[in-house]
């Protein structure tokens, strides 16, 4: 197979890049460090048919991204990503099924002398088969140990390394001899892009619930709000609608005013009895409907035995 030239691979790839655009309107832009290629070539495996992975030179696939601008101006919010070894993933696919099978082709990897920790790292306590000549090892990482049938045991539970710090040699070498493999490495979300908005991948965790419970939160704030400047709103008006129904049966109430909707509270009123009467009725219905669903459980419990009891 012949190789291309250089002119004309920046020009097949100049070309990809700009079909990509025009075809997918989603893409999630990843971070690469750490990724072999024989993991990359997993993860384009896994994602065949739903997305496509395109690498590249920041200088390239910023070139090819302000070519597009002028076709879609969009593409601009883009360029402040391109920081760093990244890439993009193409896809027309729902977003968190491409983002749940990204982070899912994980690779187990050890922590090398130098690498920033992606998180912290704790040694537990325990034997660690290595021989008592060793112990000079051990106590120069500060780690309390002692012998136990001949082999090394840590006392207590380490915390060898913090999140976000560099990955020392003596660390890396005792969790080589350990065979502690600490870390994950895999495409790392930093952004997604979705027909022209660009927003953080945790914004593809919220759900229905979250939208509902946040859109209610600010409409109670919206009515408390009004409410409290007297600014009738769309939200406040049933409050207020409400509020003033009070007034309207506290003055009925104190001028011996008789209209239906207060009936009720007269009567209650006139003979406190009644509303003793509705409390005590409303107790046993309750107990009744507990006594139920005991009886259902015990019912479900005694189905279990089949009909066999323990010495049949």
């Amino acid at each position: 197979m012949v190789k291309e030239d250089r002119s004309t691979w920046k020009s097949n790839y100049f070309m990809k890049i700009e079909q990509l655009f025009e075809k997918y309107t989603r893409l999630f832009v990843v971070h690469a460090d750490n990724v072999g290629s024989k993991q990359m070539q997993e993860t384009r495996i896994a994602l065949r048919g739903r997305a496509e992975i395109l690498m590249g030179k920041n200088t390239m696939m910023r070139k090819a991204i302000r070519g597009q601008i002028a076709k879609n101006p969009n593409l601009e919010k883009l360029l402040p990503q391109i920081v760093g070894n990244i890439g993009f993933v193409f896809t027309s696919e729902d977003l968190t099924e491409i983002r749940d099978t990204l982070l899912s082709n994980k690779k187990e990897a050890p922590a090398k002398a130098g690498a920033i920790a992606p998180l912290d790292v704790f040694v537990q306590p325990g034997n660690t088969g290595q021989g008592p000549e060793k112990t000079s090892f051990f106590q120069a990482l500060a780690i309390p140990t002692k012998i136990a049938k001949g082999t090394i045991e840590i006392l207590s539970e380490i915390h060898l390394i913090h999140k976000d710090d560099k990955v020392g040699a003596s660390e890396a070498a005792l969790l080589q001899m350990l065979k502690i493999r600490p870390f994950h490495y895999g495409l790392i979300i930093n952004a997604v892009y979705d027909d022209g908005s660009i927003f953080s991948p945790a914004v593809l965790d919220i759900t229905d619930d979250d939208i509902v419970k946040t859109f209610c939160s600010g409409i109670s704030n919206i009515a408390a709000v009004s409410l409290a400047i007297g600014y009738p709103t769309t939200a406040s008006v049933p409050h207020s609608i409400v509020n003033g129904f009070k007034n309207v049966a506290a003055v009925c109430l104190e001028a011996d005013i008789d209209i239906p909707q207060i009936a009720t509270i007269k009567e209650y009123l006139a003979d406190p009895s009644k509303f003793a009467a509705a409390v005590t009725t409303a107790a046993p219905e309750a107990a009744t409907e507990e006594k139920k669903e005991a009886a259902k459980e015990e019912s479900e419990e005694s189905d279990d035995d089949m009909g066999f009891g323990l010495f049949d």
